[in-house]
């Protein structure tokens, strides 16, 4: 039985917390290698475990349906013969357990057949499509006429679609990111691998192709990119970028654009090198996965089909030699490369698609709901000197000290620049906030007993957060700072711990925080608030007096212990 991470524990209490205060359904964002899973087997546990409840898990790729069924046997052995699978890829169709692990192709009109569910958990929840009649939308429809009360959860690393934006909003199947952690929150806390970047020497022009469905024409693409000079460029690249590397993943546009590629790195590297397109057998398929992640194949090259659901850790390169006009897809490509390994110092990207350029960095992607081709300032540039892509705001390479020209400044510019061109410039911004989410934090590494801090979240925007933590176990002056921002917000006493803190605010006592003010200094980490704009302040009841408080000891740090989102058995769907 494996232990949750921290961010993991939080993303568990938000959906708990979303399904018992909220009619609609909740989506977690977490990173690809970020630990989706875990989360998704600790719901099922507790659903069946704690309430009684009946859980279906949809995903729509085999890989994914495996990864299900080992995290809910690690995470929760004592579920793992109330577990069962309905796929025909998998060649089973269990439908009496308390949890079905299923693949959406295979029970989409099968609701009935499978009985009431009271959870139904998606994983890779962007490919619900945003509306139509396609299969998720057929199956939860019925799913409904069994049982009206049914709760959906989605889990995601892209909560946002290539064609109409985010995938939450009111009237979609789910409604609103009740968690959210970032990419590089993840590598910087040592739970994702470091990457770095570089594109090609010759940057692609995509200006002649055409946009079908929010996407490059593939035939256009597939023409753009399969041509002697450049697959040559390209592969001789590769091969000299990687000669430290480990494993590589390659994609490309098309299945001929791969087997070119394919071919002409089997000539330049003495490496070994395999495909997998998607009409592979699946024993052939199943092989050539199963040594590629043992080691004994450097290079992969496959079109789309390694995007999503596939599980090897030891990518220590990815190569996109083909350009996207969707975000998804995008950070999905350079997600293979996430996850740590032992001896994997970083991942390694090349781009020759244009796609960082198009997208901006992995960890701050610009998604655009229409016009894929709308003007304004690209998110990130490439260095002439070294090919390192990095963000706008540099005026000097971080990686071989090239120094930019100065911008050229258009006469009658309608808004200045919201980058910071030289290191230490100071840039202040003020966001309104959408929602607050407090929690308890513990530093990775950090003993059972060292203080915690109550973790406060504010929502910015559809996929931006800002965070800030208040330090109420610490002493000095840390603690005094805790003790002046507890009072501009509530009448309530101070806590002691932050477990009161996070009960506490969670239960009411502080007031709504309108809008913050963030400051931003370009070489610094991480951005710091610096003002905020606070309603008046809640009156406070005093615990005890309503029933449906917790217990007086709770709240102050009393016998009855730390407060656990987990150990509330009020049933949350």
């Amino acid at each position: 039985m494996i232990e949750l991470r921290p961010y993991q524990q939080e993303a568990v209490a938000a959906i708990y917390r979303h399904l018992r205060e909220r009619d609609d359904n909740p989506c977690v964002v977490i990173p690809t290698g970020g630990g989706k899973t875990p989360v998704m087997a600790t719901v099922c546990r507790d659903a069946v475990g704690r309430w009684g409840g009946r859980v279906l898990i949809l995903a729509h790729v085999k890989e994914l349906l495996e990864q299900a069924l080992d995290k809910i046997h690690v995470v929760a052995p004592e579920m793992w013969m109330k577990t069962g699978i309905y796929s025909a890829g998998l060649k089973s169709r269990d439908t009496e357990h308390p949890i079905i692990i299923a693949g959406i192709q295979s029970v989409y009109r099968r609701a009935c057949e499978l009985d009431a569910f009271d959870l139904v958990v998606i994983d890779e929840a962007h490919m619900i499509p945003p509306d139509g009649d396609g299969m998720y939308r057929t199956f939860l429809d019925d799913a409904r006429k069994v049982n009206p009360n049914l709760r959906v959860i989605g889990l995601t690393a892209t909560p946002f679609r290539m064609k109409s934006g985010m995938i939450c909003e009111p009237g979609n199947v789910l409604n609103e990111v009740c968690y959210e952690i970032g990419v590089k929150e993840l590598i910087i806390q040592g739970y994702l691998c470091p990457l770095i970047t570089k594109g090609c020497a010759q940057p692609l022009d995509t200006s002649g192709l055409h946009v079908r469905a929010g996407e490059f024409v593939a035939g256009e693409a597939e023409d753009l990119m399969d041509t002697d000079e450049l697959v040559e460029s390209a592969c001789r690249e590769i091969v000299e970028q990687t000669q430290g590397r480990r494993s590589v993943l390659v994609f490309t546009t098309g299945i001929q654009h791969g087997e070119h590629v394919a071919a002409v790195l089997r000539r330049m590297a003495s490496e070994p090198v395999a495909t997998v397109f998607g009409e592979t057998a699946t024993e052939e398929r199943d092989r050539v996965l199963a040594e590629f992640k043992a080691g004994k194949i450097k290079y992969l090259v496959n079109v789309n089909v390694l995007a999503m659901g596939f599980d090897a850790p030891n990518i220590d390169c990815v190569a996109m030699v083909r350009p996207t006009l969707s975000p998804g897809l995008y950070y999905q490509m350079v997600g293979r490369g996430f996850r740590l390994n032992a001896g994997k110092e970083n991942c390694l990207v090349l781009d020759f698609g244009g796609n960082v350029l198009r997208h901006g960095p992995v960890d701050a992607i610009r998604v655009q709901a229409v016009n894929h081709r709308a003007g304004g300032e690209a998110p990130a540039k490439q260095c002439p000197q070294c090919q390192s892509l990095i963000a706008a705001g540099y005026a000097v390479c971080p990686d071989c000290g090239y120094e930019f020209p100065p911008p050229e400044r258009r006469q009658h510019e309608a808004t200045a620049s919201t980058e910071g061109i030289l290191s230490g410039e100071v840039t202040t911004s003020v966001h309104e906030v959408r929602e607050v989410f407090y929690s308890v934090h513990s530093k990775k590494g950090a003993p059972e007993d060292a203080p915690k801090t109550l973790r406060v979240e504010y929502r910015i925007g559809f996929h931006q957060h800002q965070s800030e933590w208040i330090c109420f176990e610490h002493t000095g002056w840390a603690r005094q700072k805790a003790e002046s921002w507890w009072r501009r917000r509530s009448t309530a006493p101070v806590p002691r711990s932050a477990d009161e803190a996070a009960l506490m605010a969670n239960d009411g006592a502080l007031c709504r925080t309108r809008a913050i003010t963030v400051r931003t200094v370009v070489g610094d980490q991480f951005p710091r608030i610096i003002g905020y704009e606070l309603d008046d302040r809640p009156a406070w009841r005093e615990p005890g007096v309503d029933d449906d408080l917790e217990p007086a000891g709770v709240l102050a740090g009393g016998s009855a212990g730390a407060y656990n989102p987990l150990d509330d058995d009020d049933l949350p769907f």
